[in-house]
């Protein structure tokens, strides 16, 4: 295992006002060392012309200049820009994240998109649907007002919700976070979606709430807060609830759960939640979590 479970992270960026915004904040990712700025160019539908070679040029000068916003002593940075046809954006960005052998790909939940009730862009759903890197997605609309960047920044990691079905694939993502030296504190949570009669509602929720505090008392370690709760309903609503009765900085999920959609490398629920929560969301991928305790 590194010493640093984030020690390399790719921000792939479009220079737009969120991509700005998770540049800034990179330095506070736990134990980050070395971040890659990666730029797609992607050729215009409506461009008559197009110049890939001029365009990823004048991406690595823009990129450099980005790099500079990133004030942290101790991490490097690298840029890289590449050129892809319309609409390989995403398929890029993994392209890099395999070849870098990054841990974690940052995102912005939103890129030019002038549309303010989309919560999540083309380019970071398509990273999240089928990518294989642990992903970052952070939000920005509790920084938009008096609050500022800075604060915002220092909280990324201070409360932690994980939502946990149980699962195999979702059974190492608690160590994994435990391992995390930034987090502060770490709530678990479990949902129960599924009970026929009261006796086996009631039945379902006693035997949670023992496998939940079980796995509290299992990842307990270092004097940091972990606490453990039960929910009841459909799993996105009360994620949504508790994250926000919570105050949570960040809401986790593992990729694949028990109920993992067919198509693309991520289940339905963490889908979903990624894709329609109003905080950052992390989601941790099946594949790199377990190389970690091999």
């Amino acid at each position: 295992m590194p010493s640093s479970l984030f020690e390399k992270v790719l921000i792939p960026t479009d220079f737009s006002k969120y991509a700005s915004k998770v540049v800034e904040c990179a330095a506070e990712i736990p134990g980050v060392k070395e971040v890659v700025l990666l730029n797609v160019v992607s050729m215009d539908p409506l461009a008559r012309v197009w110049d890939p070679v001029a365009e990823v040029k004048d991406a690595e000068k823009r990129l450099m200049e980005t790099g500079k916003t990133l004030k942290a002593p101790g991490i490097e940075v690298k840029v890289k820009a590449v050129s892809v046809l319309e609409g390989e954006v995403a398929s890029a960005i993994e392209k890099v994240a395999e070849e870098e052998k990054v841990q974690l790909v940052v995102m912005g939940a939103r890129g030019k998109s002038l549309i303010e009730s989309v919560l999540l862009g083309s380019v970071s759903r398509n990273v999240l649907r089928f990518g294989n890197t642990n992903l970052l997605i952070m939000r920005y609309k509790a920084v938009e007002g008096a609050e500022g960047m800075e604060k915002f920044c220092a909280r990324i990691f201070a409360k932690v919700l994980f939502s946990t079905d149980f699962s195999e694939p979702a059974g190492a993502a608690p160590s994994f976070l435990s391992a995390i030296d930034g987090i502060g504190e770490i709530v678990l949570l479990h949902v129960v979606h599924k009970g026929e009669t009261q006796q086996e509602i009631d039945s379902n929720l006693a035997e949670s709430k023992r496998k939940v505090e079980e796995i509290s008392k299992k990842i307990s370690s270092g004097g940091r807060k972990i606490s453990s709760r039960v929910g009841m309903g459909h799993p996105v609503e009360v994620i949504r609830n508790v994250a926000k009765e919570e105050d949570a900085s960040l809401v986790a999920m593992s990729s694949q759960g028990a109920e993992a959609i067919k198509r693309g490398h991520i289940g339905s629920t963490a889908y979903d939640v990624a894709n329609s929560l109003d905080r950052t969301v992390l989601i941790l991928r099946r594949s790199q979590i377990a190389m970690y305790f091999v």
